[in-house]
Parts: C-alpha cells; structure tokens; sequence
C-alpha cells in the first residue's frame, strides 16, 4: 500500500530531495511551504502554510503515514538580533501548529519526525557525541537546537504517535548542500585548512538522509532522538586534502581564523559553521540496524564528482 508523506516546510533542498525519493517509492508525497519550489518533484502536490496559523493545510494530515518537519530560517546568515529572532521563531512556530494540526487530526499520522541539528553537542576535537551520551554544548545554535527539540517532544499527543528528533550533521549531495562549497573552494585554489584545521565535519549523504528516515518510518518500535551522520567524520584539514587530491590540485591556500572572519562578514554568514567541530556519530541507527551508502569521506567524494 502507498504510503502517505507530508513534508512541512518542504521547499529548500533537503525537502525536495525527500519528495524525489519518496515519489520514487510509489509514495503520495504533499510539500507544505511558504514558497512554491521552483522546480516542484512531478507528482508532488504543493500546498501553502505561512507556518504560525492552521489552515486548509491541516486537512492534509489525516491519514498521513509521516509528517516531516525541516521548517526553519536557515543558520546561513549573520547572527543579527533580527536574524536570530527569527532562526528561533522560524523553528519554534512551525513545530508547535505542526503539533496542534497533529492533536486535530480524527486519523493522525503514525509518525511526526522533526528536524534538529548536530549542532546541539559541544565542540568536539577528543571524541564522538552519540545519542547516549552526547554532551549538550552551549551558546546561541545550542540553545536554539535545544529550545526546538524541547518544543518538539513537549506537546501532549496520543501515544500511538510515534516521535523522531533528526540531529541532521552537514548534508552532502551533487546539486546541493554543502559539497559544492568545499568543492569551488579547491577548485579555486582556496582547499586548505580552514582555521587551525583540527575541527571534525560530520557529514552525510543526501541520499542516506532519504534512506534514513524511510528507515525510520518503517521501523515502528523506533522513536526518541536519532543522529543523522555517516559513521566517519574527518577533520577539515584532511577533508581539503582529500579534496585537493581527487580534483588533483597540487595546492591549497589556507585560511586563517581572521581570513574567515572577513569572509564571513562579506558573504554575510558565521565563521562558526565552519569552525566549530560536529563530531556526531549515528549509534542509534546502526544498533537498529542501519546501513549507510557512504560510509567514508572517500566514498562520498568519489560520488559526488562522478555524476555529471
């Protein structure tokens, strides 16, 4: 039987390719968003939310399979008072009408997965931050993770409602995210080591994220909090050089912390998304069970720059 798939706050990347992926399944697959994506996944229904109010919009969810919430002004920007305010009220408002629609609902979805970040585990350089035993980091994306996460499990809903908390590490893919990044900057002769070098990337596979979550879905005695990272990070000094060897760019200017810093400000981003060190490991899907696509940072590369 098809399944049915909502995804809230749909329109960016990671939400197209969830809609493309779960289509291929043979899914009924329903994007909610502010903006219409521009190139819509064909079989995919669109539907307007402005993400604070219920509206037409709920009736979607009765009867659903899953409901995937990505909702949220991206961290991609500098960290304004305005900015901030609405990186907390983007997550936060989107999650609890997410939560009221739920509690309306006569047929409810089976299953609410909710978007987090890895973000929320301290700057990690001596081990990895799994599930159990993780520690909690501090400052404002740590206290924005934890306040969504909180707003997330806190609502009263009937119990046969399975709920999932995805801490999504960096996602990689050929079209999107954060690969092409890293990748123009080798390419431009920009590939070595950002800072001191010794922060890890946790990173995973768009495809991977696709297949986790379906994973997810499927496995109906799993719920609680769940690491999306491929099971091998790797420092930003080795990432560049990994990098600069597959495009066989001999050299790699290395940027400094006050490099970044300027960089940063023109582009009008945060040096911290690429200094802070997310060493995220994904325990609870592997003790499930789980098998990753790309288990290295060499299989991924590899991937990603064999596709035309």
């Amino acid at each position: 039987m098809n399944r049915k798939i909502i995804i809230t706050g749909g329109s960016g990347y990671i939400g197209q390719v969830l809609a493309k992926y779960f289509i291929l399944q043979k899914d009924e697959v329903h994007i909610i968003s502010r903006n219409k994506p521009k190139n819509l996944p064909q079989g995919v229904s669109f539907t307007y939310w402005d993400s604070k109010n219920l509206g037409d919009w709920a009736n979607l969810l009765e009867n659903s399979t899953a409901v995937i919430n990505l909702a949220g002004k991206s961290v991609n920007c500098r960290y304004t008072e305005a900015n901030k305010a609405e990186i907390f009220a983007s997550r936060l408002d989107s999650t609890k009408i997410v939560a009221e629609a739920i509690s309306k609902c006569k047929n409810p979805p089976t299953i609410w997965l909710n978007s987090s970040t890895g973000t929320i585990y301290r700057h990690a350089e001596d081990r990895p931050m799994d599930e159990l035993d993780g520690e909690i980091g501090s400052g404002f994306s740590v206290n924005v993770a934890t306040s969504w996460e909180k707003a997330f499990f806190e609502p009263v809903l009937p119990s046969s409602i399975r709920r999932i908390a995805l801490r999504m590490s960096i996602v990689f893919g050929d079209s999107g995210g954060a690969f092409p990044y890293y990748a123009n900057l080798a390419k431009w002769g920009l590939g070595g080591k950002m800072g001191n070098g010794n922060q890890k990337i946790s990173w995973i596979d768009d495809q991977d994220v696709c297949r986790a979550i379906d994973f997810l879905i499927e496995n109906t005695h799993l719920d609680g909090i769940f690491n999306l990272a491929s099971p091998e990070a790797i420092s930003n000094t080795d990432f560049m050089k990994l990098l600069r060897s597959t495009y066989k760019i001999p050299l790699g200017l290395p940027t400094t912390r006050w490099m970044l810093k300027i960089g940063s400000w023109l582009l009008g981003t945060e040096t911290e998304l690429v200094l802070k060190s997310r060493w995220v490991y994904p325990k609870r899907l592997l003790d499930a069970g789980f098998k990753f696509i790309s288990n290295t940072p060499k299989e991924i590369v590899k991937t990603l720059i064999s596709k035309p």
